[in-house]
């Protein structure tokens, strides 16, 4: 039995390791092992995750370090600082791991850029936080008093869950003359405790006994359990019972039905009557093995009354008593081994590295980690994992219980924009069991493709005299990138010579307007280049070429290049201008080409389609023009009837709508030759004089007249005033407008052809004739 001292000198020896061993544990990056106690706090440091993984404060942001663990419970955590590991749940080892030693969580870390798994171990410890306790409080032994000294009766197992020095050390029983305590150790390493007869009972002096058994653990501090041992004293029974075998070794499938036989237990008794009756019971069971098996009494049949579960126990042990009807009994232990079948499936969880995935991803990258568990074991619990489908990605183990779903192929999104991932987990059992789970993974856009016309070359045909800013012609370029890859805006890139200002674009819609009026006849055809041009980064651009035919309007009429329309004008006074003309020869027969009419049209097709027609002549049957010739011919013969000088005039019109014409005169001289022409074409020039020319000279003529009579009468008064003084005229300003000598006369009246009041101012007392005022004659000026 150890001491106290050696009990605290153990636990201090604990303490220390636990201190030490994630220090000690360390091992290189593959693998890190921590271990700490049980039944800590939510919290609670577990070890500097970041730093043992050689992760520096600085780039562990961009290296998203994350834990995947495979268990239904989340027992570790990041902090808030994402560098230490925690507890995240409280950790009952004996909820966990029961038995099991050394009880081992793991759980992987996963870091991004580069991509890269680690496994971490954490080692559960164990801590003194249950005590002893035995299956019951009571344990009811019957003795007969004749039982020898030295026999020995099997006691009830007291339970410890911890494990270790923790665990159940030893038994104690209170002091009793008549009894003793024995510890047995079981190969499988359980203390059995026996109580053992010291001497020879009397019933007639003493028919029950009462004792206390207490289990003590190894703790610190120690923790104890206790059960109360009554113990009747009856009459002799010769012979015990005897079971068929010591121990009962009992495998059984963990699948079988409730109901069905498990084992049978049989002991024989030499006694007869009631001495030889057995009746089986369990002498010690746990309570959980309590719940999965039951025992005939009568026939000692153990039959299944709880579901088996491999992963949930896959050992018990219980010990059978078989007492007869005189009170003694015999005791057998039974072995249950539980084996596993194939009744679990594999569950997967998925932690997404990279969703959505960039289409410009190169193959080889990770974007998921599948972790795959099954509570099987063996060849039931080996899974493997699939892709269903083709698709571009692979699974890759990582580990045992570990996957990484890596990209295979490049993806493009324009293609496939977003992946329907089935992975599938199948163990090795017969038959074998299989789950699926579903990953949608989404493709992001990069900016891979250019903006495309609908057509390489576009062609617009636009009506000259248009409006400035109307509209021409859309161009439209898709882009099969998404949101601002995709989104195109256009303008000008170019073009033939000044295009680029003969047009303009809309940088959202693509359409194309007019910046002025287009004319035909200067420009009939350009071409620009519209780039479009995506908002992506960086941006790519695609180009088209637009030519824009300019159609003909009928706004030119017809010029004639010959005859011209009008004679140029000449200075007045000058010659006349002989007007063209043409010389018809009297002997000229029908069909005669006396002329041909040339005149253009800046139009274009039938705009420019000419068409000629005689509208004006002396004598409209002698000539005739071609339709679309324009060839002037005699219609008949020339005959001496007909006037030797001819005027026609012909009409030159196009087929425009609405049509335009334009006029041309021709002079025709019927004569046999050009001397005989020359008469007249000269009487034609001398009376070619227009009125116009008449009215001017005319006008010329007065004025000149009119300034020479002013002048002679300017210059006869400034020679009369210098001979006689002072001027009358001054003097008679203030004479009264009547003659005071004599009858009065009027203003208006005239002496002669002077009036009488000239008469009055300029010339008192002297009788100036009318004739001695007349002007001095004009000179003859010529016609």
């Amino acid at each position: 039995r150890p001491t106290a001292q050696g009990r605290a000198a153990a636990g201090r020896v604990a303490l220390l390791a636990v201190l030490l061993l994630p220090v000690c544990c360390r091992e290189p990056p593959e693998r890190l092992r921590y271990a700490i106690p049980e039944e800590r706090g939510r919290g609670s440091l577990v070890g500097p995750l970041a730093r043992d993984l050689g992760l520096s404060p600085a780039n562990l942001p961009a290296r998203k370090l994350r834990i995947v663990s495979g268990d239904e419970k989340q027992y570790f955590t990041l902090g808030e600082d994402k560098t230490n590991l925690q507890v995240n749940e409280r950790i009952d080892r004996e909820g966990i791991c029961g038995a099991v030693s050394p009880c081992v969580l793991s759980l992987e870390a996963v870091v991004e850029n580069p991509f890269d798994i680690f496994h971490i171990s954490i080692i559960i410890q164990d801590i003194n936080d249950n005590a002893p306790q035995f299956d019951r409080e009571f344990f009811a032994i019957e003795m007969i008093e004749s039982t020898p000294p030295g026999v020995r009766f099997p006691l009830g197992s007291g339970r410890d869950p911890d494990i270790g020095t923790n665990s159940l050390q030893n038994y104690q029983l209170t002091p009793n003359p008549l009894f003793s305590l024995v510890v047995r150790e079981s190969p499988d390493g359980m203390k059995q405790p026996e109580l053992v007869l010291e001497k020879s009972l009397d019933r007639e002096k003493q028919r029950n006994h009462n004792l206390i058994l207490t289990a003590v653990d190894g703790g610190d501090p120690v923790r104890s359990g206790t059960a109360q041992i009554k113990i009747n004293v009856t009459d002799a029974n010769d012979n015990a019972p005897v079971f068929t075998k010591e121990v009962y070794n009992v495998q059984l499938l963990e699948n079988l039905p409730e109901g069905s036989l498990a084992f049978q237990v049989k002991a024989t008794d030499s006694d007869e009557g009631t001495n030889a009756e057995i009746t089986y019971s369990f002498s010690d069971i746990s309570n959980r093995a309590r719940q999965l098996f039951t025992l005939d009494s009568r026939t000692g049949d153990v039959k299944i009354k709880g579901s088996l579960d491999y992963e949930e126990g896959k050992h018990y042990e219980a010990t059978v008593e078989g007492k007869d009807g005189g009170g003694l009994s015999a005791h057998a232990k039974v072995h249950i081994d539980i084996l596993d079948v194939n009744d679990n499936a594999p569950t997967l969880s998925v932690l997404p590295i990279l969703n959505p995935t960039p289409e410009d991803s190169v193959p080889s990258t990770v974007v998921a980690v599948i972790n795959v568990r099954d509570r099987d074991s063996g060849d039931n619990g080996a899974v493997s994992c699939t892709i269903d489908g083709d698709l571009p990605f692979r699974l890759e183990p990582s580990s045992e219980n570990t996957y990484k779903l890596i990209l295979a192929s490049a993806l493009d999104r324009e293609k496939v924009a977003a992946y329907n991932i089935t992975i599938t987990a199948t163990d090795q059992g017969r038959p074998a069991l299989l789950s699926s789970m579903a990953l949608v993974l989404e493709v992001s856009d990069v900016n891979d493709n250019a903006p495309v016309f609908e057509e390489a070359a576009y062609s617009a045909y636009v009506a000259e005299n248009n409006a400035a800013g109307a509209p021409v012609l859309r161009v439209l370029a898709r882009d099969a990138d998404a949101g601002a890859n995709g989104r195109v805006s256009y303008w000008l890139a170019g073009g033939s010579g000044d295009a680029a200002a003969y047009v303009s674009v809309e940088a959202r819609s693509g359409a194309l307007y007019a910046q002025r009026s287009f004319d035909y006849e200067q420009c009939r055809e350009f071409a620009v280049v519209v780039r479009a041009q995506d908002d992506g980064e960086p941006a790519r651009s695609s180009t088209a070429t637009v030519r824009v035919f300019v159609l003909d309007r009928n706004d030119n009429a017809p010029r004639v290049l010959w005859p011209a329309a009008e004679a140029e004008e000449r200075v007045p006074g000058s010659a006349p201008a002989l007007e063209p003309f043409e010389v018809v020869p009297r002997s000229a027969e029908a069909g005669y080409l006396v002329a041909k009419v040339v005149a253009v049209d800046a139009d274009a097709g039938r705009n420019a389609w000419l068409s000629y027609e005689l509208v004006q002549a002396a004598e409209p049957a002698l000539f005739r023009v071609g339709l679309h010739s324009g060839e002037v011919r005699t219609a008949r013969a020339v005959s001496e009837r007909d006037a030797a000088k001819q005027r026609l005039v012909a009409v030159v019109k196009d087929h425009g709508q609405p049509a335009l014409s334009a006029t041309a005169t021709l002079h025709v001289v019927l004569a046999e030759s050009l001397q005989e022409a020359l008469p007249e074409l000269s009487e034609r020039a001398a009376g070619a004089e227009s009125p116009a020319e008449l009215q001017f000279y005319l006008v010329l003529a007065l004025a000149l007249l009119s300034a020479l009579f002013l002048l002679s009468v300017a210059l006869a008064v400034l020679a009369r005033l210098r001979r006689a003084g002072p001027p009358a005229v001054l003097r008679c300003l203030g004479a009264q407008r009547f003659s005071v000598a004599g009858a009065a006369f009027p203003a208006d009246f005239y002496e002669g052809t002077l009036p009488y009041s000239y008469n009055l101012c300029v010339a008192p007392g002297r009788a100036v004739t009318e004739a001695a005022w007349l002007p001095p004659p004009l000179p003859s000026l010529p016609a």
